[in-house]
């Protein structure tokens, strides 16, 4: 089942349906002409930021909803950023995930999943069957993930919710002697933790890479990293995660993500990822 759907993009805007609401939202790399004029009509509600933040007709959607995308499924709700609690884009990273995360000889493996948001990576990990450690600087994400997992029948798996800074975190795992066999990042541009700490992607990235690769196990299966991060394009991320992992061998893929609807509709790149696997 799949309740996601990009109906149209363009004019700096994207047309998308989230099981049977339709929502206009910004969307700058839009930057051509909308192949479907006629479908924009059927937006429950638009989203602009024009004059701030601002959703128009907000008061015709639900509080929260619930859909199905590719067999997971998450809870939904208009945030006054305009984000709703998920992003498509990732659908293909979570396909990758589930599959390299089967147990086995009965030993899950274990996954760490940083900047983590509302789960899909984390969900994808346990539905492979990998034991997950979720980390989000953001408590309320932290929450809205768990919530994610029950909704999934997962609320007894073995997930750690952590709400912490990414690198004291990662830092007290080494301490601790603590060793992953696959990692996810997707750091933000610019991020701020509960205590005022500050992320920003152009100073940061290397760091968070090199903490990463001491958390690496002995035998480790794969490392994804993606951005939303304008000029960290896929060769950009591939360049810097070479680096971060000289010397493990291994095989490398990077490319755009990007929101996808009917053959018709043009696919909408929305960030970048590079893939490493043992």
């Amino acid at each position: 089942m799949n309740d996601y759907e990009l109906l149209d993009s363009g004019n700096g805007a994207k047309l998308e349906r989230f099981g049977d609401i339709v929502l206009s939202r910004p969307c700058a790399q839009a930057v051509w002409q909308p192949q479907h004029p006629a479908l924009w009509k059927q937006a429950d509600a638009t989203f602009d930021r024009e004059d701030g933040n601002r959703w128009h007709g907000r008061n015709r959607l639900p509080k929260e909803w619930t859909i199905d995308v590719d067999g997971t499924r998450f809870r939904l709700s208009g945030t006054d950023f305009g984000h709703l609690g998920i992003f498509p884009e990732q659908r293909a990273q979570w396909a990758w995930i589930k599959q390299l995360c089967a147990p086995k000889n009965g030993i899950r493996p274990r996954v760490l999943n940083l900047f983590a948001y509302s789960g899909g990576s984390t969900l994808a990990a346990a539905h492979g069957g990998a034991e997950v450690c979720h980390v989000d600087a953001s408590k309320g994400m932290v929450q809205w993930a768990r919530s994610n997992a029950t909704l999934n029948g997962l609320e007894a798996h073995p997930i750690r919710w952590i709400v912490d800074d990414v690198h004291k975190f990662m830092n007290r795992e080494l301490r601790r002697g603590r060793v992953y066999d696959g990692i996810i990042l997707d750091p933000p541009t610019y991020g701020r933790g509960g205590s005022g700490e500050t992320y920003k992607i152009e100073r940061d990235l290397t760091e968070t890479l090199r903490l990463c690769r001491s958390l690496l196990s002995s035998s480790p299966r794969f490392l994804l990293l993606s951005a939303h991060t304008p000029g960290h394009t896929p060769i950009v991320l591939q360049n810097i995660l070479t680096q971060a992992l000289r010397g493990l061998g291994g095989a490398f893929s990077a490319g755009e993500m990007c929101l996808t609807g009917q053959a018709e509709t043009f696919a909408l790149p929305s960030g970048a990822y590079v893939r490493w696997q043992a």
